[in-house]
This record gives structure tokens, sequence and C-alpha cells, in this order.
């Protein structure tokens, strides 16, 4: 059974003058998904987040959320309930306190007491900010500051959330944080499309990839997908001593596609296309033949890997 979409666009195109920032763009995004829109500055990746926010109207095509279309030059007043959105320069009022900066933007989505204080303080502690409650925003950390932004942007409980660039300037411990959110909100069945390029912030958690270049669409799959199509398993195994009798049992072994040894050690990288199980039997193989192996560490390409090799693929 096909998957109900959180959001479809049909032929969406957005053009500045003689700039066409995003090229006929039919894009399907599944409800539940966390969608990780990649691609280098300039692709097109805000301008398809304001499109998709009712921020910006397109050129032409036909966007669909939840269903329902969004229709140009209109308000939409009912699916923008759907949307949260939090772009990459979203303004913070410091001399509020983060209380009153979420109680305010409560009310402009006009929920009512008691409802409005019960939201408040569920954000609160889903943004662990709960002990800064009553603090100055100008007195908190970046990273608070767009933990609080984000707890804006969830306040009247969107089916759809849009980041841009959320994670852009914060520290290692920030960005954990902050991911650690988007996984709670998913597990709260939110749909979220999220742009970055911190790609390995984007692997941890997502479940589907958007590959942006020039505008246009080059990649959309979930991530299961573009694994098993263009992520290649690696072995890097090292030998006591000279690794010539390895390479002579990995000549005709089935799975080896090719190998490579790191100069100057006794360490080969092994191009495997087995599985978990044909790993094993190959390490249960090479110690039955009395090879002497001191590291067997099977790896596979990240999600940086998949992007150069596409990118490789679309410029050639």
């Amino acid at each position: 059974m096909a998957k109900e979409l959180a959001i479809e666009t049909r032929g969406l195109t957005k053009q500045f003058d003689r700039h066409v920032a995003v090229h006929d763009m039919d894009l399907q995004v599944a409800r539940g998904e966390v969608y990780g829109l990649i691609g280098p500055n300039g692709a097109g990746k805000t301008t398809l987040l304001r499109m998709l926010a009712t921020a910006e109207d397109p050129s032409t095509g036909e966007i669909y959320i939840q269903g329902e279309r969004l229709l140009r030059d209109r308000s939409n007043p009912a699916l923008k309930q759907y949307i949260g959105y939090l772009p990459d320069d979203f303004p913070l009022y410091d001399d509020l306190t983060v209380w009153d900066y979420l109680d305010y933007f409560a009310r402009l989505y006009n929920l009512k007491e008691p409802r409005r204080s019960r939201r408040l303080f569920d954000v609160l502690e889903l943004v662990d900010l709960t002990h800064k409650r009553n603090s100055l925003i100008s007195t908190l950390s970046r990273g608070m500051k767009q933990r609080l932004s984000l707890g804006r942007t969830v306040i009247h409980e969107p089916l759809l959330l849009l980041l841009d660039e959320p994670v852009s300037g914060l520290d290692p411990i920030a960005r954990q944080q902050f991911r650690d959110i988007i996984k709670a909100l998913r597990e709260a069945g939110m749909t979220i499309i999220i742009s970055s390029h911190v790609l390995s912030d984007l692997e941890d958690f997502c479940t589907s990839i958007g590959i942006m270049e020039l505008g246009y669409l080059v990649e959309s799959a979930s991530l299961k997908e573009l694994y098993q199509r263009l992520s290649h398993q690696q072995i890097l195994i090292s030998m006591l001593g000279s690794p010539d009798p390895l390479i002579a049992a990995l000549r005709n072994y089935p799975g080896v596609e090719e190998w490579e040894i790191f100069p100057g050690t006794q360490q080969v990288r092994v191009q495997f296309s087995g599985g978990v199980e044909e790993q094993a039997n190959l390490l249960r193989s090479l110690i039955n033949a009395n090879l002497s192996i001191a590291q067997f560490h099977p790896t596979q390409d990240n999600l940086e890997s998949i992007f150069l090799k596409l990118g490789h693929k679309q410029a050639s």
C-alpha cells in the first residue's frame, strides 16, 4: 500500500528575473519521514523550503500539504496550521524571557488556557529549557537560543516541520542535543524536512535524502536504498607479517572485488560485495588457512562519500 504523503510538489519552479532557483521539481515526502535536503550553497534548498512554508510563491507548479493544495495568492490559513518553519536567520527578542517569548507565539496561534500553559511547559521540557524559563533570551548560549527557536516553531504542534540549516554554527554538544530533539519529534509522528551542509548530522537520523544541484532535485531516495545502491562495503584486514599470503587467499574468494595494500604496512583494504554472513565466512576461511589476522574491520561508505560520488556522476 502506498504511503500517504505529507508533501507533494508537481512541476514546482521558482524564477527570480533570469535566475531559476528551483527547476520543475517533483518531490514526494511520506508522512512521518525525516527528509534530509543536501546540496551546496546556491542549490535552491532555502528557496524550496520557503515555498513549502508559504513564505514564497512559486512561479509555476503545485504544492500539496497533507493532500491539500496550497493556493497561490491566498493566505491558506488552515494549511499554515500544519506547518512549522524555522529559517536560518529567524530573529529572537533578547529583552523577553524564555517563557514570555514562547507565550507570545502561543497566543499568535490562538492557543487558549489551560492548553496554552500546558503546551509551554511541554515545549520547555522538550527543548531542555525548563530551568531557563525566567531567563532573558540575551543571557542564553547559541545552542540554547537555537533550541528555543525550535520550541517556538513547534508550539502549535504542527504536522510538518521545515528546518533550514538548524545546526549551522553549533558546537558538537549543541548539535547532538538538537538531533535528540528531532528524533523525539519524529517519534511523536511529525514529518520533518531538514537542510544541512553537515552531512554526518543528517546521516544519524534521516530516513530519506534529497540532493539538490543548481535548482534540480538530482536524487531522492530512502537512506537505506542509497546505501544499497551506492555504498561500497570495505574490510580493513591487517596481518602479522607479510600480507602476501593474505592476497593469495583473497584472489579467488567470492565477493572480493579488488584489494589495495597500504604502502609500508601490513594492512589491506578489500572491496567486498557480501553481507554480514559472508564477512563472517571470509574471516573463518582466513583463520582456517592459518593466516595471522591482527585486524578484521568491516566499514561502509558514509553519506558524505555517497554525496561526493553522486556529485562526480552528475559532473561526468
